[in-house]
């Protein structure tokens, strides 16, 4: 792994920024989330809800896969990046975007500064999509992997033409259906096509990378591939034409490809040859286990069972919490200290490996904070699920308080991280050396 990333290495300004962003993305966030415990009691379609999705979506998990990508491309596609100079235009407008739509949607202003934000992320995604294909491209061989990120970089542009257009709509109404209606659609395909596709996409190449496993064949991820963008595909028919009435079986293929690739990772865990497992893969592996929250639920949002209004409304926002502060905010803070360290130290220390004495990258930032982290973090999640559920504004708070937290250890990790300086090496003596 070391190798490959040196090899085509980037220039730490075109990574590191976008960790610094999504830190304290996550961190305002978390503040947000702080004064808005009244809005989780009605419908999930609500301003501050809106931002407060938009702030977790965009600033913290999409910016942080970004620069997380561009450092792991040219491990998973064996290739350099493209473009970096594409890559920072993508980080200035993915950063102006989310600022803009966030503050449009806290005020709901939806005129100027709303379409601004909207075309600003939209020309974010595009330029993402042409440096992520030019790379696959250029890569020596294709593999299972590259069509996972590939595909999962055109969901992200159409959820953002999605998104695009509903935001014109907002003040310029023209398209012929409710905006919930594809409220709907937008989510759908941001979190099946988008997340869940790149997820599976590099963590089949990373997940056996880090546990020394060799898998023999992708059959498994194959399916996976053709099943979850099968039930994309055909949601998308039904939503917008059939009115089959198909989103169930669309979750089932789906649900199908998602215990595909756990089967494969459960193959890469048996074959294994590393003796202990860190604290970032025992995480990783306990977060995948929060799918099954988001998975379960997908099926209830999406039968016509008659359930009161309430808690359907309840139950559609545990869905989106499940998702993005669960499943995908769990992986982000384990992977975050798999990703980083590295990444700083690769930059901090390539130079002088071999003539002195180097840290290694887990002597970077603080375990004990990491832990800490990790605790709260917990406690944040059960507590904001079961607030909602139970409709308790102290609850929802209390787990707010602890996400807070969450942040705050997360920010100082962070950036222990990526204000790391080198000083006071000491030079190895080789031989009779007396120096």
């Amino acid at each position: 792994m070391s190798t490959a990333t040196i090899s085509n290495s980037l220039s730490k300004w075109v990574v590191l920024p976008h960790y610094a962003f999504a830190a304290l993305a996550f961190m305002a966030l978390s503040v947000l989330l702080l004064f808005s415990t009244d809005a989780f009691g009605g419908h999930y379609f609500h301003p501050k809800l809106l931002t407060l999705t938009h702030v977790a979506v965009l600033g913290w998990a999409t910016m942080i896969i970004f620069g997380a990508l561009y450092q792991l491309l040219p491990v998973v596609l064996e290739g350099k990046l493209y473009s970096e100079k594409l890559a920072l235009y993508t980080f200035g407008l993915l950063g102006t975007g989310t600022v803009l739509l966030a503050y449009a949607f806290w005020n709901f202003e939806v005129g100027f500064v709303m379409h601004l934000a909207a075309c600003c992320l939209f020309i974010a995604f595009l330029l993402f999509n042409i440096n992520v294909i030019q790379t696959a491209r250029r890569a020596p061989k294709w593999t299972i992997e590259a069509d996972f990120i590939v595909t999962s970089a055109i969901w992200l542009l159409a959820t953002g033409l999605v998104g695009l257009l509903m935001a014109v709509n907002f003040s310029m109404p023209f398209l012929p259906e409710e905006h919930v209606h594809y409220l709907k659609l937008h989510a759908h395909i941001g979190m099946g096509g988008w997340f869940l596709l790149l997820i599976i996409g590099v963590g089949a190449k990373l997940i056996p990378m880090f546990l020394l496993a060799h898998v023999e064949g992708a059959k498994k991820l194959n399916w996976c591939y053709n099943l979850i963008n099968a039930g994309l595909v055909l949601f998308i028919f039904d939503h917008m034409a059939l009115r089959a009435g198909l989103l169930v079986f669309c979750a089932v293929l789906v649900a199908a490809g998602i215990v595909l690739f756990l089967l494969y990772l459960h193959d890469a865990k048996a074959a294994m040859q590393r003796q202990k497992v860190d604290l970032g893969m025992k995480q990783t592996f306990v977060t995948l286990g929060l799918l099954a929250l988001p998975l379960a639920l997908v099926f209830v949002v999406s039968s016509n069972l008659a359930l009161p209004q309430q808690l359907l409304s309840s139950v559609y926002l545990v869905y989106g919490i499940s998702m993005f502060l669960g499943f995908v905010s769990a992986l982000i803070l384990g992977q975050t200290f798999k990703t980083l360290p590295f990444i700083v130290w690769m930059h901090a220390y390539e130079d002088y490996v071999g003539r002195f004495k180097t840290p290694l990258p887990k002597d970077l930032y603080s375990n004990a904070l990491l832990r800490w982290q990790n605790i709260s973090y917990l406690i944040g999640f059960v507590l904001l699920v079961a607030g909602v559920l139970l409709r308790q504004q102290e609850v929802i708070l209390a787990g707010a308080i602890a996400f807070t937290l969450t942040a705050l250890l997360y920010l100082v990790n962070v950036f222990q991280l990526l204000l790391h300086k080198v000083h006071h090496l000491k030079p190895f003596t080789y031989g009779n050396a007396s120096t």
